[in-house]
């Protein structure tokens, strides 16, 4: 089993950064955590995932040059830093994770509730 708890959406101007936190509570190793996105009346989007054994992490082409998806082993957490955020961010942002080694958009059955992120122009 796997729970999330996230944190650090909120409100930032365009050219701003935020870094989403994921707590992932679990007692294995080979469990992928990662983001996806879901904007108004827009199906959810994969952002980025790294596996916490280690490994490259993948995103999304759409924010592979804006983000850094990192992890903290001893705290279990995992970041997306995101930098020169654009309108087009604005979404709620949920934290995911699956088991497995792959850090691709595909299989995640654990959830977190979201979290707010809004660009202003």
């Amino acid at each position: 089993q796997v729970q999330l708890s996230e944190s650090g959406g909120g409100l930032v101007q365009a050219g701003g950064s935020l870094r989403l936190s994921c707590a992932a509570a679990t007692i294995y190793e080979d469990v992928v955590v990662g983001w996806f996105r879901q904007a108004p009346e827009k199906e959810r989007e994969f952002v980025a995932a790294i596996t916490l054994s280690g490994g490259k992490p993948g995103y999304a082409p759409f924010v592979k040059d804006r983000s850094t998806i990192s992890r903290d082993n001893a705290k279990n957490t995992v970041y997306l830093q995101m930098n020169n955020l654009k309108p087009e961010d604005t979404a709620v942002y949920y934290c995911v994770a699956k088991f497995g080694h792959v850090p691709d958009e595909r299989g995640y059955n654990y959830w977190g509730q979201g979290t707010q992120v809004t660009v202003s122009s």
